[in-house]
């Protein structure tokens, strides 16, 4: 070619080839994470074939950080931190020092310095919100005080992380190779910490008093333009604005700056619009940021380090996870409990990544050490559900063994009175109104959404609500399709819906099963999947339009040949 295509490469083959592994992974029931960390290896520069340009794939990987802490801002939730705040606070705090001290005891047997022995650690002490969540939702834990106590446990590590963001600089200017090598007095370490949380909280106070104002007024501006295209457009130019006028003005890191433009973000009654509008291209640039942390991964390193990559992957799912088994233990909470929260951090992900890439960076981590991360995440990821295969049989055979059948506990909002009873899959703004209009006319019904916000809706206006996925068996089942009278989908995707009606057939030969649809296209498709009906939203939509126009003069009497409009 007659142009440099570095950039058009790097998005096309990475993203490309992240779809296929990402794809296989998902169907081997793994993280699609594996996968895409796989396609960076396979385009890095340790393997034969395509190489990627990797100055550019860094680049494109700190836009996906940005958009990945922009995320954790828009979902961050006091409310969830400060119901488990009690176990989830200390608790996490313990079993970051315990993973740190691990790390650091690793770091010291292969001879590293204190300082690379405490970033390795604690790079090894946080774990994937994505892994667990998903682990979660498939097995219908969110809503319950396990799941409660993960989600706030992981709500504490990631504030631990931003936390760390800041002070890593500060730490690497002040004992990093960079540093002048006169030893430090406590009080120029202390001011040199005063200074940054100095910056910090300058960004902060402007945060809260302008940007908690004009963020919110801004978007509720675009959004009544009606442009879909300005609204997606504000809000990335939101996140990524405010990360770099965070790192220009104020000194501080890309992610640091989006992680709070999410969470003002978070004050607007638009942040679930926000949030999905900027979902596809926050998930792009996501995949891309893991694509470019598997270029950096050498698969030599589990040849030339195995004692190492063992002792990597044994803090990460042995020490960390029997450090949480204790901490919950400790605090009076049931085995269960206990174990669900040790499998579910018996693995790393994002921000360990962020942590050791940043390390390397600052020259305060070796490469060896990212490389022991990125080998440490792939194995724990991938083992991650096992653990909690061999959690789920352990906790049905001693289900079974036990005496007396424990109580389980009880699901949140109104209860399902199941048989004869309508199935609403989604509680938009079309599922709410159909089910309003369901239950006036003495409807029993039962919502499945997998928003959260939604199902608190559904909750609050007394109608039963299920969160999860409607095309998952385990979340099917939960609604009783077997004792349902009909079920109707109102999610605008086809092929998750096309999926759930599939299976609704199976759960219910006979059930039968309304759909929404946005083209003859996805007509078609659901109707092939064992749909009775589908509405296209358009077509029903111009047909009530052209009602109202032939009920108006001088409409009203036309193709009544015979009737003469009165004077």
């Amino acid at each position: 070619m007659h142009h440099d295509t570095s950039l058009i490469d790097i998005v096309a083959v990475g993203l490309g080839l992240a779809f296929v592994l990402g794809a296989i992974a998902n169907k081997l029931r793994l993280s699609p994470l594996v996968g895409y960390l796989l396609a960076g290896v396979a385009v890095g520069p340790f393997t034969p074939g395509f190489v990627a340009d990797q100055e550019i794939a860094n680049q494109l990987s700190e836009i996906g950080v940005m958009l990945l802490m922009f995320g954790v801002g828009l979902h961050f939730s006091l409310d969830d931190l400060l119901e488990v705040k009690w176990i989830a606070l200390p608790g996490a705090l313990a079993q970051i020092a315990a993973a740190t001290l691990l790390g650091w005891g690793v770091a010291w047997l292969m001879g590293w310095s204190h300082l690379h022995g405490v970033v390795f650690g604690f790079s090894l002490a946080t774990a994937s919100t994505v892994v667990l969540l998903r682990a979660m939702e498939e097995r219908r834990l969110l809503e319950t005080m396990r799941g409660k106590i993960a989600v706030g446990w992981l709500i504490v590590e990631d504030m631990a992380c931003v936390l760390a963001l800041v002070m890593m600089p500060v730490i690497a200017g002040l004992f990093g190779p960079e540093a002048s090598g006169e030893p430090h007095t406590p009080g120029q370490v202390l001011s040199s910490i005063a200074w940054t949380f100095v910056q910090l909280g300058l960004f902060v106070a402007v945060m809260l008093l302008v940007g908690r104002r004009v963020i919110p007024w801004v978007l509720e501006k675009i959004a009544g333009t009606g442009s879909r295209e300005l609204f997606t457009l504000s809000v990335l130019a939101i996140a990524l604005g405010v990360a770099f006028g965070a790192a220009a003005l104020f000194g501080v890191s890309f992610a640091l700056g989006a992680f709070f433009a999410g969470m003002m973000l978070n004050e607007s009654e638009l942040s679930h619009k926000a949030a999905n509008d900027s979902l596809p291209l926050r998930d792009a640039f996501a995949v891309l940021f893991f694509v470019s942390v598997g270029m950096l991964f050498n698969p030599a390193i589990l040849l030339e380090h195995p004692w190492q990559v063992l002792g990597t992957v044994a803090i990460i799912m042995l020490g960390k996870s029997a450090a949480a088994f204790l901490i919950v233990r400790a605090f009076g909470h049931p085995k269960m409990t206990a174990l669900t929260i040790s499998a579910s951090l018996a693995q790393i992900g994002e921000f360990a990544f962020i942590i050791a890439g940043l390390g390397v960076a600052l020259q305060i981590l070796p490469p060896t050490g990212q490389a022991l991360v990125l080998a440490g995440a792939l194995v724990s990821i991938m083992l991650n559900p096992l653990i909690f295969m061999l959690l789920d049989r352990w906790e049905a055979a001693h289900r079974e063994a036990a005496p007396v059948q424990p109580v389980p506990e009880p699901a949140p909002g109104p209860p399902l009175q199941a048989g004869n009873h309508a199935i609403v899959i989604g509680y938009g703004r079309v599922g709410s109104e159909l089910a309003q209009v369901l239950r006036e006319r003495g409807v029993p019904l039962v919502v499945i959404d997998d928003n959260p916000l939604h199902v608190e809706r559904a909750h609050a206006a007394g109608i039963p609500g299920i969160r999860g996925h409607a095309a998952s068996d385990r979340v099917l089942a939960e609604a009783h399709p077997e004792s349902a009278a009909i079920a109707i989908l109102a999610i605008p995707q086809p092929l998750e819906a096309g999926e759930a009606i599939a299976k609704l057939r199976v759960l219910n030969p006979g059930l039968p099963v309304l759909a929404r649809a946005h083209s003859d296209a996805e007509v078609r498709h659901l109707l092939s999947h064992g749909a009775d009906g589908a509405v296209m939203a358009e077509r029903e939509l111009a047909y009530s339009l052209a009602e109202m126009v032939m009920s108006t003069p001088p409409f009203r009497y036309a193709g009544q040949a015979s009737a003469v409009p009165p004077v």
